[in-house]
């Protein structure tokens, strides 16, 4: 079984779960409390290459590498070196992740993203209830209706949709559905191997209008201006972020700072 099949038949055992535990009606009476989205995409639409810090403690392939790590603590310190905005992994079992991370990682004022394996709208309206300003949506996860019926669910929220794909067909079934910002994983979510070259690759065939987003395998300046360079307008870096001991400071440096 691969990567990927793991993760969704543990997704799907937790949400059927919590949607024992959590009514549709409970989720929309939060809503109320919830301040409006802070435009996720907007924030990531400028001159120079965006940089989304991401928050996480571990990964099927690397292990646990933050187990201690604070949302609260970790989002302020992006913050303070720049980032456009923060992606929060909120999977529990193979990222040590956790929906309460959410509204920790808002409280540092920029736009949140929550990544997970979302696969119905109860999550979309979960999503929105924590306090997130956008989700993660992965093609090779979901049939191409599903894709639209959780486009639709997200956007009828206020929020937006980064939409991940690896392969050309993903990406052409992503543009079909009408997603607007497209993440090119360079990391195979079968295998968990990472091909640093894939975004420049299907970088081409993303329309000018389409904001894209490099994703996975980036530790340094010069990979944020590859990526750049193949007409990325944003970038997600996590690992190289957490296991620093100044994640500010790393930031500034991907971000061109002195």
């Amino acid at each position: 079984m691969s990567y990927l099949e793991r993760l969704l038949d543990s997704t799907r055992a937790r949400v059927a779960e919590s949607k024992e535990r959590v009514t549709t009606d409970a989720l929309e009476q939060r809503l109320v409390a919830v301040p409006e989205p802070r435009g996720f995409g907007r924030a990531l639409r400028g001159d120079e290459v965006a940089v989304i810090g991401e928050i996480k403690r571990a990964s099927p392939s690397g292990g646990v590498f933050a187990a201690n790590l604070n949302a609260t603590d970790t989002a302020s310190s992006y913050a303070r070196g720049g980032a456009a905005a923060i992606s929060v992994v909120t999977e529990p079992e193979f990222f040590r992740g956790s929906l309460e991370d959410l509204p920790s990682a808002s409280s540092a004022g920029l736009p949140v993203l929550r990544k997970d394996f979302i696969l119905d709208d109860w999550q979309v309206l979960e999503t929105r209830a924590a306090g997130a300003d956008a989700l993660l949506l992965i093609v090779r996860a979901l049939e191409q209706d599903e894709l639209a019926t959780l486009l639709t669910a997200t956007a009828t929220l206020g929020m937006d949709a980064l939409v991940e794909v690896y392969e050309l067909d993903e990406l052409r079934r992503a543009l079909d559905a009408g997603a607007t910002i497209v993440g090119v994983n360079n990391r195979d979510l079968e295998s968990f191997e990472v091909d640093s070259g894939r975004t420049a690759r299907l970088a081409p065939e993303v329309p000018d209008d389409v904001t894209l987003v490099g994703l996975s395998g980036v530790t340094d300046r010069a990979g944020v201006e590859a990526l750049a360079a193949a007409g990325a307008g944003a970038v997600l870096v996590g690992e190289a972020l957490v296991r620093s001991g100044d994640p500010a400071a790393l930031l500034r440096e991907l971000r061109g700072e002195s």
